[in-house]
């Protein structure tokens, strides 16, 4: 076991980094990497903590992305051990943030400190790119890191996002894409009255599941050979006084999709629109009553795909190298801050731990992968920039 790397993975975990706070996680990373020779950028914004480390001013640029806030624990009695106390049991390491992702920033940093040792000349410039805003709104973190580089025409080739890519062992899924996320919000509005009376009010709930019914029968496409078609979800729906005998007066509706590539967001609202209105003026003609509503859209991210290239074949090279295992590729599962990234043209993938317990209790990751984890990175690197 490479003893530093587990080392800085029990310092990092220790760090109850709640979104948005950091916790003076970055500032044991900053100091790991100033001792290398990497120049560091502090951004803060609005509270958000960033950090963009460069060492070397040629290219191609090599980026590690990740993030140091962690979402909250959940009910404490809950958890085998406390979370913010990594602890090692039955071939596990467990506490909030293992998998997502101190164990890859832990990986990250020791795996650069042994190629810096066998490779003193990089043939590029390898750089970290640290939020903690990641889990949170992401609105002040790596898109202001992002901007701050565009701004300077300082281009990344490839980016290796840590976040927890592999299902059932270290090295068989790399993530080469994502999704995209739109949300939206719908008020249907109705006319409040007493529950006795209704031919008195509007009850827009009862008009509302025939728009739910409409809105989740609609294929909205059917995907492509990279990615699984568009899904619609509803997350919220809340309605009422909480009084018994009152028709509200308004309903409202959170919803999400997961888009793929073959529609756009732009599509996706107006198809939206269209299934509102036309479900609004069937029910206008069979019952005589016009309901009202508003339509609010919040776009977290476009969809991206990195296609087979070098950073792609380095991993598949460092993965087969070191666990013998042929990585299938996926563009499945959430959002990352890779949607940041990616439009400016680099190549980014994400490849980090096993995803089974992020975000839940007792998260946690077989600590015989931290080590095999930084020796992957570590080859990577030396296949793109030896």
């Amino acid at each position: 076991m490479d003893t530093s790397t587990l080392a800085l993975a029990f310092d990092l975990i220790s760090r109850p980094s709640i979104t948005p706070e950091d916790n003076g996680c970055q500032s044991v990373m900053i100091s790991r990497l100033s001792a290398l020779g990497f120049q560091i950028e502090i951004l803060n914004c609005n509270g958000v903590d960033n950090f963009w480390a460069r060492l070397g001013n040629q290219e191609p640029l090599f980026v590690f992305a990740g993030h140091t806030d962690v979402v909250p624990p959940g009910p404490l009695e809950s958890w085998r051990f406390p979370p913010f106390e990594p602890t090692i049991s039955d071939g596990y390491l467990y506490g909030r943030g293992a998998a997502d992702m101190k164990y890859s920033l832990a990986a990250m940093i020791t795996s650069c400190e042994r190629f810096l040792t066998v490779c003193k000349r990089p043939h590029g410039s390898i750089a970290f790119l640290i939020t903690s805003d990641e889990e949170g709104e992401a609105a002040d973190g790596t898109v202001k890191v992002i901007e701050m580089l565009e701004t300077r025409a300082e281009k990344i080739r490839w980016c290796l996002v840590g976040e927890p890519s592999c299902t059932d062992n270290l090295g068989d899924t790399i993530k080469n894409g994502r999704r995209g996320s739109l949300n939206g919000k719908l008020i249907l509005h109705g006319v409040q009255g007493h529950i006795a009376y209704p031919n008195l009010a509007q009850n827009p709930i009862h008009i509302i599941g025939i728009i739910i019914n409409a809105l989740i029968g609609t294929i909205w496409d059917k995907g492509d050979k990279f990615f699984q078609p568009t899904s619609f979800q509803i997350s919220n729906i809340q309605a009422g006084t909480g009084i018994k005998n009152i028709i509200p007066n308004y309903v409202e509706m959170l919803f999400n999709f997961r888009f793929s590539p073959v529609v756009t967001d732009k599509q996706l609202k107006e198809h939206t629109r269209l299934i509102i209105e036309n479900s609004l003026n069937n029910e206008k003609i069979k019952m005589g009553q016009v309901f009202l509503y508003d339509l609010e859209w919040e776009l977290s991210g476009q969809p991206f795909f990195t296609p087979p290239g070098d950073l792609l074949s380095a991993t598949i090279a460092a993965i087969r190298a070191e666990t013998g295992l042929e990585p299938k590729l996926s563009t499945g599962g959430g959002t990352s801050d890779g949607r940041f990234i990616a439009p400016t043209g680099a190549e980014v993938i994400e490849f980090g731990p096993l995803n089974a317990t992020i975000h839940k209790i007792n998260e946690c990751i077989p600590v015989d992968d931290l080590e095999l984890l930084s020796r992957i990175y570590e080859r990577i690197m030396s296949h793109l920039l030896s």
